[in-house]
């Protein structure tokens, strides 16, 4: 969630720097902070605990100029919002900004201590700081300070760092956390977004990660984390990025359902290593509460709902910790049992979704170990009112039936499933397992909307169907609900879903040619039992349609469609599969000939009971 800006012009840059950090509001935050180097070679740093105007109204007491300069919006993870904990952080001659965690904090916190450092924060970024200025004063420059000290640091990171002494050079390096360099004439800049900077220039370098990059006036220079020098293209981007400009999309829908890939890669930025979950990411208390979490309680309305219940199997499977998942409207009025060491976990595309929002409040009676959310928006009721919260980074979504703010409540899910894996003693080689997947997600995500043509063609199907029945086994099951209201919010079939071994107990009576089947069918342990039910569909004249892996052994013949997906690892399957039931409803919608983006009766946020 934090966000960084930096500057180095021929022109005063805290107007910048400012503007900068204005448009990254968005984001959510804490706390704000700016340093520059001012025409005397002095570092002027200015915090605030608070909001972006907050800073600005202690810039206007305490003025602060220069050429060149580093800003930050922070989002707490090590240390409570404060103005101590607030970036930049500074030591000696060097100052700092960094996104990010650093996992190894602690062990480099005891050795630069030994050292004679002392530390005014309780954050991992602080660290850093004072690393690149134990490196620097061994006759290293800047930047070589900046790059031997990335290779010390395990976990995430975006960082920006200026030094008085050289007034010329902006070092900034990224690994697991976004940062895009900002090209323009005799001034260059940085940023934790393009949007940051798009006041100023509208030409942009993407850092790999590894990189470590000194920037000048006069040029960029850029090293991999070979220490090679590497040459990047400079994107020229057409206008700021308009969320109410669907641009080469039909609908807002189907904008929001390719945005996917790119924002479950922005939901993990940050939040994941090479090899393991950054269990910090969650807030400055995770490490508190984690290891005395005995029993989780999802809370959650609607499409949220449905990934509380995906989210179920994760906890239980992978962290041993029993889960229960409840409709927010039902769980305020009924007497709740809580056992001991439960954490309260709210789900909410907006944070203000009044059921789960009273259900939290009420909860606060009740005696819950502590309090977590997943939401997409900063700021927003839930966030505030939780003492643990993991932003969805889905961005605004207009259309009314969720896509890709459920996808990304997906991925925020598991990440804190396998937190409090982590927690509870889950394998290092195991975690290893499901991070390496993760780190494929982005990729696999971009195949399965790919699948849009192919999925667009099955729907003449339904054209003149008005009732459908999806089918899931195990984890699947959830994501079977979730594809059956996609279809029923924008094209008016009634659609509904069912674990499908629950056939014989009553949903086959619906079962004849006029009964479209949609079954979800990666290839897992469930497989055999999943294709034994179908048998039963088939027996009755059942059309079925089938979304599955390449290995589960289906192919379509009379009476079957399969939807050939791309294979995908087991622990990614619900999240992927999510896509093409996506774009089915999409497709068919558009042949009902009904409003996509606002079908009828609905609302984006519910914010009444």
């Amino acid at each position: 969630m934090c966000g960084i800006v930096g500057a180095l012009a021929q022109r005063n840059v805290t107007g910048i720097l400012l503007e900068g950090l204005r448009r990254l509001e968005y984001r959510g935050y804490d706390s704000a902070g700016v340093c520059l180097r001012d025409e005397y070679g002095q570092l002027q740093l200015r915090k605030s605990l608070g909001k972006v105007a907050d800073l600005e109204a202690k810039l206007s007491t305490e003025p602060a100029e220069g050429l060149q300069g580093i800003a930050h919006t922070r989002w707490a993870t090590h240390g409570v919002p404060s103005d101590e904990n607030a970036h930049p952080h500074m030591s000696g001659h060097i100052t700092l900004v960094h996104n990010g965690i650093i996992e190894n904090h602690q062990s480099l916190r005891e050795d630069l201590q030994a050292k004679g450092y002392e530390f005014a924060s309780d954050t991992d970024s602080e660290v850093v700081v004072h690393l690149v200025h134990s490196l620097s004063t061994n006759g290293h420059g800047l930047v070589d300070a900046v790059s031997k000290a990335t290779k010390m640091l395990e976990g995430a990171y975006a960082l920006a760092v200026i030094s008085s002494e050289e007034p010329e050079v902006l070092a900034c390096a990224r690994y697991g956390s976004p940062l895009v360099l900002g090209v323009g004439i005799e001034e260059n800049f940085i940023a934790s977004d393009p949007m940051a900077l798009r006041q100023v220039t509208d030409r942009f370098i993407f850092l790999e990660e590894g990189d470590v990059a000194e920037v000048r006036r006069s040029g960029i220079s850029v090293r991999n984390k070979q220490g090679e020098e590497v040459s990047h293209p400079v994107h020229k981007l057409d206008r700021g990025h308009d969320v109410a400009d669907k641009g080469r999309y039909r609908h807002y829908m189907q904008k929001e359902i390719f945005e996917q890939p790119e924002v479950v890669a922005a939901t993990l930025a940050g939040r994941i290593g090479e090899r393991t979950v950054l269990s910090q990411a969650l807030g400055s208390l995770a490490q508190e509460i984690l290891p005395k979490v005995e029993q989780v309680q999802i809370v959650a309305c609607g499409t949220s709902y449905h990934a509380g219940m995906v989210a179920r199997y994760w906890l239980e499977d992978w962290a041993g910790v029993p889960c229960s998942v409840e409709v927010a409207s039902e769980i305020r009025y009924r007497k709740t049992v809580v056992r001991p060491g439960t954490l309260f976990v709210t789900i909410s595309q907006s944070g203000e979704t009044a059921d789960t929002l009273a259900a939290l409040r009420q909860a606060k009676k009740l005696g819950y170990l502590g309090f977590m959310t997943i939401c997409n928006v900063p700021n927003s009721s839930l966030v505030r009112e939780s003492e643990l919260s993991l932003m969805t980074e889905a961005g605004p979504e207009i259309g009314v039936a969720s896509t890709k703010a459920f996808t990304t409540q997906l991925v925020a899910l598991q990440l804190f499933s396998i937190a409090l894996a982590k927690a509870n003693g889950l394998p290092s080689e195991r975690e290893a397992e499901l991070v390496s997947a993760l780190h494929q997600l982005p990729k696999l995500m971009e195949e399965f909307t790919d699948l849009d043509a192919l999925v667009q063609h099955t729907s003449e199907a339904f054209a003149e169907k008005n009732h459908a029945l999806f089918l899931g086994r195990g984890v699947e099951f959830p994501i079977a609900l979730e594809g059956a209201l996609k279809l029923k919010e924008i094209s008016y079939i009634h659609a509904e879903a069912y674990p499908a071994g629950e056939l014989k107990h009553g949903p086959l009576a619906l079962v004849d040619a006029d009964m479209p089947v949609i079954v979800v069918a990666p290839n897992n342990e469930l497989l055999e039992k999943l294709k034994s039910n179908l048998q039963e569909v088939r027996a009755r004249g059942g059309q079925l349609f089938v979304f599955a892996s390449p290995k589960a052994g289906f192919t379509s013949e009379e009476g079957i469609t399969v939807v050939e997906v791309p294979d995908s690892p087991e622990s990614l399957a619900p999240i992927l599969y999510t896509v093409p039931l996506q774009l089915l409803s999409y497709h068919v919608a558009l042949l009902k000939g009904t409003d996509v983006d606002q079908p009828r009766n609905l609302a984006k946020s519910v914010t009444v009971e």
